[in-house]
């Protein structure tokens, strides 16, 4: 239908006829000459209607004249230089004069242009149309240069790309599964995989070496900008490997890819913390290191003051008081003030106390009252406080204060603009092996529950598992995380260790995981591996705060496709055939 893109027109094809396919964006009626932006994946070129002389004709221009926003057209036409070059535009220095000009679909009065700003739902609702736009078409092209990168690397490298069961058993990886009713199998159901995790562990189990998927996942959880019921990463999995031969495989292959897709250096190496570091000085295990602030340890300093909530923090086993102080700060209203306290408390905070530095020097501060005059000049120079300054201080339990002064930290960050230019990668390592779940009364694994410890013996293990450290690592790169992984466990003894600790009797674990078990018997050699977020990266590379604009069919916050009315009910008949019913829902 057509012989060339609009977006590629150029001045080598002046004096050639070219048959292009497209939409109008854009169409103007100047009484006796009409113009039509017409744009199709590649980009937009003028076209030209002109009422006389050999290149023109009527019929032409009474069509041009009736063009609206988004028909679908075909135009033929010359190629000429134009009189008044857009620089703007890839073709802006040339149009076509339009010979001919098909309307091969007339556009009904669109809910939306493209060059307005629409919200959100409507956007989704007709995602066929926002897919159309030069920026839609641009992020998605994006990822499809990223996946392509991918693999090309890989296969260079001799990774195996193979493909694992989508349906699979349920087994626990963190969040809830889908399931799927089995119609062959009344009563029993398949689940969706969380991740491709013990498939590639049994791939390596079977002497595959390096494999690598992109893969489809599914996680029945809470969505958010960075989180999809169904994602795409990149999986992969390396056999007779310790941290540093994945690590540094891996992060050769992100810096190749991000210089390939969008001309990016990243630094080599990439810089490396402990996860406890990550957590005391940063307040995150995916810490944005382009913001140079920092929290500060300032227990000891406060353990003789009068103020209760700093020294019962400091004191506790399991507490800790630390501070952020802010450069400019000072300049903070009340009221801006009792809005970071409001963002606090959102991540946990029961209260945030501060200290402002004036540009004179004079201090503001509601605890200054409970320290002693050298104390609290002692606290005011371990945190470096200079004229102008603000300081807000968090005390409670550990994990707490550095999810609400994390959170702080880089809300001031963005406020006060100080966050640098340009990209920051890091690896967090070291994580704590499992999490006490003070509800549950047992651990939860950290990681999940494949990953190895540190602890090579699971006599050990069992005496310390309150502080026992993973082989996990994760890689970050501007404040998101884009990749974790582990060493995973490759002996059965371990393996049930950990399911133990976890609260995973050995009759469950052998209902969920006796493939598992029973492989890890047969010679199964030491193994790890690291999946990447395919959206998140793409996101990233695409400047997109949310992963929604770099995926095509993305569902809302409310787990809703808008477009295809999805989810949606099932008539009885067909549940039947699964052997399901719904159960009426409770009143009130």
């Amino acid at each position: 239908m057509r012989t060339n893109f609009c977006g590629l027109v150029d001045e080598a094809m002046i004096g050639q006829t070219v048959t292009l396919c497209g939409w109008a964006d854009v169409a103007r009626n100047l009484g006796g000459l009409c113009f039509i932006d017409l744009r199709d994946h590649e980009g937009i070129v003028q076209v030209v209607a002109e009422p006389s002389g050999v290149e023109g004709n009527a019929r032409v221009l009474a069509t041009a004249a009736q063009i609206g926003y988004e028909d679908c057209l075909r135009v033929t036409g010359s190629v000429r230089r134009r009189e008044s070059v857009n620089p703007k535009m890839r073709t802006g220095q040339v149009e076509v004069v339009a010979t001919r000009i098909e309307v091969l679909n007339k556009a009904q009065p669109l809910p939306f242009h493209h060059h307005e700003n629409p919200g959100e739902d409507i956007r989704l609702k007709y995602r066929y149309l926002d897919l159309r736009s030069p920026q839609m078409q641009r992020k998605l092209r994006t990822r499809t240069r990223l996946v392509s990168a991918l693999r090309h690397w890989l296969d260079a490298r001799g990774f195996q790309d193979i493909e694992t069961p989508i349906l699979t058993k349920a087994t626990p990886e963190g969040a809830r599964d889908f399931l799927v009713p089995a119609r062959m199998h009344p009563g029993e159901f398949y689940a969706l995989p969380q991740s491709p995790q013990l498939f590639k562990q049994i791939l390596m189990m079977a002497g595959f070496d390096r494999y690598y998927q992109v893969a489809r996942c599914f996680r029945d959880e809470a969505l958010r900008a960075d989180r999809q019921l169904e994602f795409t990463q990149l999986d992969m999995e390396f056999a007779w490997v310790e941290e540093r031969d994945v690590q540094d495989c891996v992060e050769a292959m992100i810096r190749d890819v991000f210089a390939e897709v969008i001309g990016v250096q990243l630094v080599a190496p990439f810089p490396r913390l402990s996860w406890a570091a990550a957590m005391r000085r940063f307040g995150s295990d995916k810490p944005d290191l382009r913001i140079a602030l920092e929290l500060v340890d300032v227990a000891e300093l406060v353990k003789g003051s009068g103020f209760k909530v700093f020294t019962d923090a400091a004191s506790a086993a399991d507490g800790r008081v630390a501070a952020l102080r802010i450069p400019g700060g000072a300049a903070l209203s009340r009221k801006q003030i009792d809005d970071y306290a409001a963002h606090a408390a959102k991540f946990g905070a029961k209260g945030l106390a501060y200290v402002k530095l004036s540009e004179q020097g004079e201090i503001s501060s509601p605890i200054a009252k409970f320290f002693e005059a050298d104390a609290f000049t002692a606290l005011l120079g371990a945190l470096g406080m200079q004229n102008g300054d603000i300081a807000f201080f968090g005390a409670g339990e550990f994990k707490t204060v550095c999810d609400f002064m994390g959170a702080l930290r880089l809300k001031a960050g963005h406020d006060f603009k100080l966050v640098a230019e340009g990209w920051a990668p890091l690896w967090v390592t070291d994580f704590p092996m499992f999490e006490w779940d003070a509800e549950a009364q047992r651990y939860v694994a950290l990681h999940h529950p494949f990953t190895a410890p540190a602890i090579d013996d699971e006599g050990d293990l069992r005496a310390h598992a309150g502080s026992a450290v993973s082989r996990g690592y994760d890689m970050v790169l501007n404040g998101n995380e884009i990749g974790g992984g582990s060493i995973r466990i490759h002996r059965a003894a371990m393996q049930s260790a950990v399911f133990d600790l976890l609260g995973i009797g050995a009759e469950e674990a052998q209902a969920k995981f006796g493939f598992l078990l029973d492989a890890l018997d047969y010679g199964a050699p030491p193994h790890g591996g690291i999946a990447f977020g395919i959206d998140r990266i793409a996101a990233l590379m695409a400047g997109c705060e949310s992963i929604r604009d770099v995926i095509a069919f993305p569902k809302t916050t409310g787990a809703q496709c808008l477009m295809t009315g999805a989810p949606s009910s099932v008539p009885d008949a067909q549940l039947a055939e699964v052997h399901v019913r719904v159960r009426e829902r409770p009143v009130g």
